[in-house]
Order: structure tokens, then sequence, then C-alpha cells
């Protein structure tokens, strides 16, 4: 590398590619923190072996191939991750136990801002949002690993197939044909688009329903959140692997097991390409609020239909560049006296 200066400017050009590459190796391994591992990973051996980089491709498409190829490594051990409702049956509310499953089970949340690149052209952006909702994620998660990548990077990215070809090291028929079994198993899960209904930006009715949703939940107020609900509306809770139907289940665990969260607070947060709030609970030691879940809302034709609390805070709130309390304000200490 010769000088601080070539190693500065290589520095500076791997890490202009870091947000995308995030949300590639997301899309391909389904958890935040292993994204992460994977591209501080391709980043090193990008910067270990840049000698031999000769310039042949991009260096972005060097980049991508660098990522797929750990991805790959990584996905070796045959673990998909999953949401509670891929692994079980919904559960009764009269029989609802919380049994936590390892962390490796689940599909993570992730902010919008580790994973989408700014794009000035908004289809373009919509697309990068839509690919990562819990839904199509999950759906992704079913694909073989090489089918994966080369649907991420044909569908979401846009690269033609000789490109993609040449990356894997493969033929272009391959990859038409890795694709089509990738699009026919997308196409038999019927939930894979079912998020297309949330607009970018958010639509005003969109915004009035979140608007109402945060009042009905700070307030605990169950008719109202009931009245937000759709009739299919789906809760889960990772890691618990319990999921409820309906909004008489979901207030009704709310309003039992889950009665501690009155009185709590959200605050808004951008979340795989979907309205989410972190949410806090009153903190009966130290008084104030304690974190409690990030939360990720599935909204279509004016209902919320998934209410998915990520719980695990120690590891969420960090991420998401979350304080790990929050004061009460001064009118809620005196109400509170």
């Amino acid at each position: 590398m010769g000088n601080g200066t070539a190693t500065a400017d290589l520095d500076a050009a791997l890490e202009k590619h870091r947000t995308e590459l995030t949300g590639y190796c997301y899309r391909m391994l389904g958890s935040s923190f292993e994204a992460e591992d994977a591209v501080q990973d391709t980043l090193v051996r990008a910067w270990r072996s840049y000698d031999k980089f000769e310039g042949r491709s991009s260096l972005r498409s060097w980049l991508y191939r660098i990522a797929t190829n750990v991805c790959l490594d990584m996905l070796t051990a045959g673990n998909k991750r999953a949401r509670p409702m891929d692994l079980t049956e919904s559960t009764p509310l009269a029989q609802a136990a919380l049994s936590p499953r390892p962390d490796n089970t689940w599909l993570e949340p992730m902010p919008d801002a580790r994973v989408l690149p700014t794009a000035d052209d908004p289809a373009e952006a919509a697309v990068a949002k839509e690919s990562v909702r819990l839904a199509f994620m999950a759906a992704l998660q079913q694909l073989p690993p090489k089918q994966r990548a080369v649907l991420i990077l044909r569908e979401v990215l846009a690269w033609k197939a000789s490109e993609v070809a040449e990356l894997l090291g493969t033929s272009v028929a391959s990859v038409n044909s890795a694709l089509q079994r990738a699009r026919a198993t997308l196409a038999e899960r019927a939930d894979a688009g079912d998020e297309g209904a949330v607009s970018d930006p958010l639509d005003e009715e969109q915004q009035k329903l979140l608007e109402r949703y945060v009042k009905a939940f700070e307030g605990y107020d169950m008719t109202a959140l009931t009245a937000l609900l759709h009739e299919d509306a789906i809760m889960t809770m990772p890691p618990f692997d319990l999921w409820l139907r309906g909004p008489a289940d979901i207030t009704g665990f709310m309003t039992t097991l889950g009665a501690s969260c009155a009185g709590s607070r959200l605050l808004p947060v951008q979340v795989n390409g979907l309205p989410g709030f972190a949410h806090y609970k009153p903190d009966e030691e130290q008084g104030g609020f304690s974190p409690w879940a990030v939360q990720v809302l599935e909204l279509s034709d004016g209902r919320i239909t998934g209410f998915h609390c990520f719980l695990d805070t120690k590891r969420w709130f960090p991420l998401f560049g979350l304080p790990l309390h929050l004061e009460a304000e001064p009118d809620e200490v005196e109400k509170g006296e």
C-alpha cells in the first residue's frame, strides 16, 4: 500500500459501501449482528487482498463477491431464521405460555439507517425498503443460500444475470434457473408481500393510525386498541415462540400476562422498512421508564395487521442508538406521588 494516504483512501473507498453491504448480508443471514460481523469480515478480507484486486471488475462487485462467500460460509450450518408463526401454530390465550428459544432461531429486527443507503431514485428506495420487511425476510430464509443470493442480486439490487453468474462463478443459465425456483418458492408463500400496503413515506391515513395507536397503547385503552387491530392481526414476542391471533387474544394477553406494560411510553423508530416504536415500560424500582421491546408494526387497509415485539432490549436498544432509561416527565412525577 506504501503510504498512509493510500491506506486512508482505500479505507474511505471500502467504508462507502458499508451500508449497502450490511443490507445485502442482512437479507442473506436474517440477523442484524451476523450481518454486521459479515461486513466487517468482508472489509478486512478486501483490505488484506487489495493488492490482488486487479480492477477487472468494479470495487463494488468485488466486495459483493467477498460478502457473498462470507455469507455462504456462515450459512453452511443450515440455520434458517424464522418468525414465531413460521414454527408453530397460534396459541389460544388460555394456553399462552412464555417459552423462549435460542437467539439464533429468530429473524432479527434492523434499523433502516444501517441497511438502506440513501437512494436518489424513489422506486429504488421503495424496493430496498420492501426487501427488508419482516414477511419478505422470512420468505428469503426459506430459500437455499445460493438461490437467496441470486434472488437478492437480481430482484433487489437489479444486477444483470451475466454479472451474477460471474460473481458466483457459474453460468447465466444456472442463474436464471435458480431465480425461477426462488420466485416459485416465494409465490407459494402467501404473506411474502403482504406488507406492501405500507406506503413510503407513510400517507396521512397511516400517520393518523400510528398516532391513534400510540395514544391507545400509552393509555392502555383496550377498546381503542381493538378498533385499530385487523381481525386477523398477529402479535409475536421473540425470543418466546408464543404468537397470538386476533384482537381479543392480543388485548387479553396485554391485560393479563402483559399487564405491567400499562403506563408505557413509545418512541418512534424506523425498522425493517416499517413503522416501529421503542417501548419503555414504567420502572418500579428506579422511577422513569426502562426498555421493554422494539415494536415493529405491519399495516394494511387502515388497520394494524402485525404487532411484533422484540424483547431482547440489551441487544436491540444499543443497535438503534436508544437510551437504556427514560426519565419521567415532571407532570408524570407529580401524578405518581
